[in-house]
């Protein structure tokens, strides 16, 4: 049996729900660590999906349902050691539910190695994820060492000084070489193909490597990059194909998870836009009523019954072209609440809700 790598989730990964007041300074707490990278949407409203971390500080914030670049905000989130504090912006809208998916890195050393060295990074080798803010070159074959120890799984990208499209690659996206492929975050599209995103290069156990697109290696053009590998227990990044019927595809993970983001990557009928879903254990907090946000859209929470967040994975609830037309290739990512059985030693495992 693989037991699992981290025994606590929560202290790396967390969901946070909070009432805005409407007032300035209103400070959220109890995460359970120094987040370095929050992602938060009011749930009442259609307001964007707003990203913040530590690497380029307080109040600076990209959106991942559009192209803007990044804004810099005052008094609208400035990080603490157990949380934040929110302003008087959509974030803390009196009266309104938000919700913030909250991640820890952590070493801030300076990392080398490749040919392109990140002037600000953020790493957590115990969970697998890392923040890297750089600079483009235009040269096709720039890496960069990302420190993680392991190949990571999946990789978000997203330009800063222009307004152009968030790039995500994923082990998921192709059987044979995923990492020929990428699929765009603020968009509906599916999968596509293009040498110069990933120079047709899988990341190695040190190194990211990058083509000459503008999207995630322009010449003198600012970038922030997040990636992610896989811990046993605790994350996990796949792909499942769907069947078309409301008994659908279960999803082993090895945990009960915490967090899931889904994406229609091939369609089996040729009806490929389809929204990314996302989805945690916070939200109502039981099954089946998961409620849906979608991070490529300003919509509020949807309370359709679409999956199902069990001991050991999620199970698919629904025939929907979003998570379960027949034949078509979805990716995920997920994170867990606990893992299905804990260090040697532990002896309680993990249930359903």
């Amino acid at each position: 049996m693989a037991y699992a790598s981290i025994n606590k989730s929560s202290l790396h990964m967390n969901t946070k729900l909070w009432t805005g007041t409407g007032s300035n300074g209103n400070a959220i707490s109890g995460i359970g660590f120094a987040p370095d990278l929050v992602w938060v949407k009011n749930r009442s409203e259609t307001f964007d999906h707003v990203l913040f971390d530590r690497v380029r500080g307080d109040n600076k914030h990209i959106e991942s349902n559009n192209t803007s670049t990044e804004e810099n905000e005052a008094n609208t989130l400035a990080f603490g050691s157990d949380g934040y504090s929110v302003g008087t912006n959509t974030l803390n809208k009196s009266s309104n539910n938000i919700v913030a998916w909250n991640w820890k890195a952590g070493t801030t050393s300076s990392i080398s190695g490749g040919s392109t060295t990140p002037s600000g990074v953020s790493i957590n080798t115990s969970s697998g994820f890392g923040i890297y803010k750089y600079g483009g070159t235009g040269s096709a074959g720039a890496t960069i060492a990302h420190g993680l120890g392991v190949a990571p799984k999946m990789i978000i990208i997203k330009r800063l000084d222009n307004a152009n499209d968030w790039l995500v690659g994923h082990e998921g996206l192709d059987a044979t070489n995923p990492w020929h492929k990428y699929i765009y975050l603020n968009q509906t599209s599916a999968v596509a193909d293009a040498t110069n995103i990933w120079n047709d290069t899988a990341p190695t156990s040190t190194l990211i490597t990058l083509g000459a697109h503008g999207l995630v290696n322009g010449d003198t053009e600012n970038y922030i990059m997040y990636a992610f590998t896989e811990k046993t227990g605790y994350s996990k990044f796949g792909s499942y194909t769907g069947n078309g019927n409301a008994n659908g595809a279960f999803v082993y993970t090895g945990f009960k998870p915490a967090f899931v983001i889904i994406k229609g990557a091939v369609s089996g009928d040729g009806n490929a836009a389809q929204n990314w879903e996302l989805y945690d254990n916070k939200r109502i907090g039981h099954n089946p009523n998961n409620y849906t946000l979608f991070p490529n859209t300003t919509a509020v929470d949807s309370d359709g019954d679409r999956i199902d967040l069990l001991s050991n994975g999620f199970k698919i609830r629904i025939n929907s072209d979003g998570v379960n037309d027949n034949n078509s290739t979805y990716i995920y990512m997920a994170f867990a609440e606990e893992p299905l059985v804990a260090n040697v030693g532990a002896s309680i495992p993990a249930t359903a809700r």
